[in-house]
């Protein structure tokens, strides 16, 4: 059997020019061990998204996420702060938290040890006997959280730049759109038969629109008007001009500091890894995107409106019209990007040139090149 090594199949294919670029090889897709190297050297060492910071309103309210089979616990303090904690007992190692909800203490379901908001020790039952046992230094591990303009991003890495530091040149170009002030209206998770890579490249690039999109938007696309700039070290993006046919996609007719394109201007941020936004004057919606093995993603689906539109008392009715249309768009991104998941299991599965409309997926792969160190040598089977 030969063996290859997809880190350096990635690496040389992302080493030619863009103008010369291919789809990235299969095995980085299928492979068990090149997923297990972009959990260690991706998702743990990267910013995540948890979902917007206004679904935590209450002290106490509290969400759960994996980074990298991690289980954490993000909520709420009792000051209103926003914290991450590891979402495992400290007694016999149990995950304590599922889901969401509000807790006023976080309690284990095993053996009833209770913590705190702020992750210290309140109550260990049937302890008093051990001499080895402090309460006072016990309690869940903290892990780096903060609140970037409105999304919640949660990190393992100690070490890593803030946000707003990596991805500072998003304010260059929608800082006029305060996503801080959308209000979520709505959060769904579900689980695609595809490969988080798959999903991701399949929102950084509008050229399946016309296809895969034609029951839907796919009319309102024209190529030949379409661009595809180059992106930043942390994201990349594209934006596209839109009318008044879609419900809520421009400028609320009240508000008078948009002025020309910019009340029309739908932008597509794809913040690396996992974060994917669609932002536009009237509303957003959003995918954070999990790997739950080579051929399986767990997606976290929301969105919700401007203020302006908050406001307006016919907001809910345009939100419910929009509502199904997203639901028939992510509809149909499920059907293209299961059978590319499909299609990379034949023998005869092998990467295509990219469009000049691709280059985003061009430089995301390059990110991930970057992240996964030179010295990995992964053995899997040969192409078929």
């Amino acid at each position: 059997m030969t063996l290859h090594d997809p880190a350096a199949e990635l690496r040389a294919n992302v080493a030619v020019p863009f103008e010369e670029a291919r789809a990235m090889p299969v095995s980085v897709y299928t492979s068990d061990d090149f997923l297990a190297l972009e959990q260690e050297h991706v998702f743990a060492k990267s910013w995540l998204c948890a979902g917007r910071a206004d679904a935590l309103k209450a002290p106490g309210d509290f969400l759960t996420m994996e980074i990298s089979g991690e289980p954490i616990i993000v909520l709420r303090d009792r000051d209103g702060a926003l914290r991450a904690l590891s979402n495992v007992c400290r007694h016999r190692m149990s995950v304590l938290l599922e889901g969401r909800g509000n807790a006023r203490t976080i309690t284990c379901p095993y053996h009833a040890w209770s913590y705190n908001l702020d992750g210290s020790l309140r109550g260990a039952p049937a302890m008093d006997l051990n001499r080895g046992f402090c309460k006072e230094q016990t309690r869940l591990p903290a892990v780096r959280c903060v609140d970037w303009k409105g999304w919640i991003m949660v990190t393992l890495d100690p070490d890593l730049p803030e946000p707003g530091e990596t991805l500072r040149e998003v304010d260059d170009l929608v800082g006029y759109l305060p996503m801080e002030d959308y209000v979520e209206t709505f959060r769904e998770e579900h689980r695609w038969n595809t490969n988080w890579k798959i999903l991701a490249e399949n929102f950084m690039e509008s050229y399946h629109l016309p296809m895969c999109h034609g029951g839907t938007i796919g009319g309102a696309v024209d190529l030949k008007k379409m661009t595809c700039p180059e992106g930043f070290e942390g994201f990349n993006y594209h934006h596209i001009l839109k009318d008044d046919s879609i419900a809520l996609s421009i400028a609320h007719p009240g508000n008078t500091t948009l002025q020309g394109e910019e009340r029309y201007r739908t932008w597509l941020l794809s913040v690396y890894p996992s974060l994917l936004i669609t932002l536009t004057p009237g509303y957003f919606w959003y995918l954070c995107l999990t790997p739950d093995g080579p051929g399986h993603v767990k997606i976290l689906f929301g969105g919700g409106l401007h203020p302006d539109f908050i406001a307006d008392p016919e907001a809910a009715a345009h939100f419910d019209a929009l509502k199904g249309l997203l639901d028939a768009v992510n509809d149909e991104d499920r059907g293209c990007t299961e059978r590319v998941w499909k299609g990379m299991q034949s023998r005869f599965a092998a990467p295509g040139a990219l469009s000049h409309l691709e280059r985003p997926n061009y430089e995301f792969a390059r990110w991930i090149a970057g992240k996964i160190p030179t010295h990995t040598s992964v053995p899997v089977p040969a192409e078929r």
